[in-house]
C-alpha cells in the first residue's frame, strides 16, 4: 500500500487511561486542555464531570450536536464564561460573544458583508496578497528557514486587514495590530479556573497591566484605520465601508465588529494554513497530487475565484487539515436554563460542550479518524454524517467567514505550492496546543525549496 492509502497519523497529545484527579487535569489543562481527554474520551457518547459547583456535559453524537449547537438557540445562546472573560475586554460586545438584541442586531450585518455572494469582491486581495509572498519567499536564498506559523500569521494578518479596512492599506500598521492581536491570544489564559469553578463573582479579575496596555494599544491602531475605511469608502472596497451602508452602528460598534472579523479571519486561518504545509510535508504522495492537479489547471499562476471548483484536491487538503486541526478545538455554551439534551437533564449554568477535536477524530464517526487521508474529502466520497464535521461551528451562531477562510487556504496554498515546497527541519517536534485557537507548538520550523 502507498503511504497516502496507509494515512499518515500526523501528532497528537498522549491519550491517557483511566480517570485523573480534578487536580492532574488542571495540571494537564494549564500545559495543554488537549491533554485532559482520555482514549474512552473518544468512543463514548457523552462525557459528564462536576469540577466545583459547575458541571459540564461534552456531546460527541449528532442528535446532542444537533440540540446544542441548533435546536436550542434561546438556551445555548451564550458562550462559555471563560471566552467571555477573554475576549470582552478586547472586542466588547462583538458577535463572538454577544447574545440578546446585540447579538440579533448585528449579525445581519457582518454576515452580509462576508455572505458566498461577495466572494467575488473579496478573494482578488487573497490572491494579490498570496503573489506578493511568492514573491518575496523567491527572494529568499533556498534552504531558508522559516518559522512557518510566524509566517502564515503575517500572510493572513495582510489579507484580513486589507479585506476589513481597505485593498490600497499598506505599511507599519499593518504589522502593528497583527503583533498585538497575536501576543494578546498567546497570552490569554486558556483554561480559566475561576469560571471553571463557577466563581467569577467570588475572585476578582486581574487582567494585569500587559492586557490594559495591549487593548488600549489595539483599539488605538483599529480606531484610526476605520476611520480611514469610511473616508474612503467609496473607493476602496472595504468590510467596514460594506457595513457602513447598513446604517446601524456606532464608531465603538465599528471597533468591536473589525475586532471580532479580524480574530475570526487571521489566527484561525493561519493556524490553518501552517498545519496544512505540515502536513504535506510529512505527507509526500498527497503533495504530488496537489502539484500535479496545480501544474494542470493553473499552468504556474496564481488562482481566482473562478478557478476553485477546479481544484478539488486543494480543497480536499483544506477539509482534511479542517478535521485533524479545526481552529476552534472546542465549542462550549452556558445553559441559560433547565433543558434537556438527548435524554440528559442539564441544570442552568452547566457547560454544554461540543468539541470538534474530539467529535472529528471519533471512532464511531471516521475510518482511520487520526490519519491525514485528505481523498475522504474528494468529489465522490461518502460524505461525513451530518453533524460530525463542525469546523465553522453549527447552527445560527455559525461562523459568518467560513467560506472566506476556505477560500483563503486554497488561494494561498495553490499560489505558494506551485513555486515552493516546505520540508520540517530534522528533529522538531510538533505538538497541537490549545489557547482559544489550536496551534503548533513550540515552533514550526520549516525549510523553504524552490521547485
Amino acid at each position: 500500500m502507498t503511504a497516502l492509502a496507509q494515512g499518515y497519523q500526523p501528532p497528537y497529545p498522549p491519550r491517557h487511561i483511566g480517570r485523573l484527579s480534578i487536580w492532574q487535569l488542571y495540571l494537564r489543562g494549564r500545559r495543554n486542555m488537549l491533554s485532559v481527554f482520555n482514549q474512552n474520551a473518544y468512543a463514548t457518547a457523552m462525557t459528564r464531570m462536576k469540577i466545583g459547583r459547575r458541571q459540564i456535559f461534552f456531546f460527541n453524537m449528532p442528535e446532542a450536536i444537533q440540540q446544542v449547537l441548533q435546536a436550542q438557540p434561546r438556551i445555548f445562546e451564550r458562550k462559555s464564561p471563560q471566552m467571555r472573560h477573554a475576549l470582552e475586554p478586547l472586542l466588547g460586545d462583538g458577535l463572538i460573544i454577544s447574545d440578546g438584541p446585540v447579538w440579533k442586531a448585528r449579525r445581519p450585518v457582518v454576515q452580509a458583508v462576508t455572505h458566498a455572494s461577495r466572494m467575488a469582491l473579496l478573494t482578488p486581495v487573497m490572491t494579490t496578497v498570496a503573489e506578493e509572498w511568492r514573491s518575496r519567499w523567491a527572494a529568499l536564498p533556498a534552504g531558508t528557514e522559516l518559522e512557518l506559523h510566524a509566517e502564515m500569521a503575517r500572510l493572513a494578518a495582510q489579507v484580513i486587514t486589507r479585506a476589513i479596512f481597505g485593498r490600497s492599506l499598506t505599511g507599519d500598521q499593518l504589522d502593528k495590530v497583527a503583533v498585538a492581536f497575536s501576543d494578546y491570544q498567546a497570552r490569554i489564559d486558556h483554561l480559566d479556573m475561576a469560571s471553571m469553578f463557577d466563581l467569577d463573582d467570588v475572585l476578582p479579575r486581574l487582567h494585569g497591566l500587559w492586557r490594559r496596555r495591549q487593548i488600549g494599544a489595539i483599539h488605538a491602531v483599529v480606531d484610526q484605520l476605520i476611520t480611514r475605511a469610511l473616508a474612503a469608502a467609496q473607493h476602496d472596497e472595504s468590510l467596514v465601508g460594506s457595513m457602513a451602508q447598513a446604517g446601524t452602528m456606532d464608531l465603538r460598534a465599528f471597533r468591536n465588529e473589525a475586532i471580532t472579523l479580524f480574530l475570526a479571519g487571521h489566527e484561525t486561518t493561519a493556524n490553518v494554513l501552517a498545519w496544512a504545509w505540515f502536513l504535506l510535508a510529512q505527507a509526500p504522495d498527497a503533495e504530488a497530487k496537489l502539484h500535479e492537479e496545480l501544474a494542470r489547471v493553473l499552468g504556474g499562476r496564481a488562482p481566482g475565484i473562478e478557478d476553485l471548483p477546479k481544484l478539488p484536491f486543494t480543497r480536499a487538503i483544506t477539509e482534511e487539515t479542517l478535521r485533524l486541526y479545526p481552529p476552534i478545538p472546542l465549542l462550549a455554551r452556558e445553559a441559560a436554563a433547565d433543558t434537556v439534551v438527548a435524554g440528559i437533564p442539564l441544570p442552568r449554568g452547566s457547560l454544554a460542550i461540543v468539541a470538534p477535536w474530539i467529535v472529528h477524530r471519533h471512532r464511531t464517526h471516521w475510518a482511520e479518524p487520526d490519519s491525514f487521508r485528505p481523498e475522504r474529502f474528494l468529489p465522490g466520497a461518502p460524505p461525513p454524517a451530518r453533524y460530525t464535521y463542525l469546523p465553522f461551528s453549527l447552527g445560527p451562531r455559525v461562523c459568518t467567514g467560513a467560506l472566506f477562510g476556505i477560500y483563503e487556504t486554497m488561494i494561498c496554498l495553490a499560489t505558494l505550492a506551485q513555486s515552493f515546497r516546505l520540508k520540517l527541519k530534522p528533529g522538531a517536534d510538533i505538538m497541537p496546543v490549545m489557547r482559544l485557537t489550536l496551534r503548533p507548538s513550540p515552533r514550526l520550523p520549516m525549510f523553504l525549496e524552490p521547485r
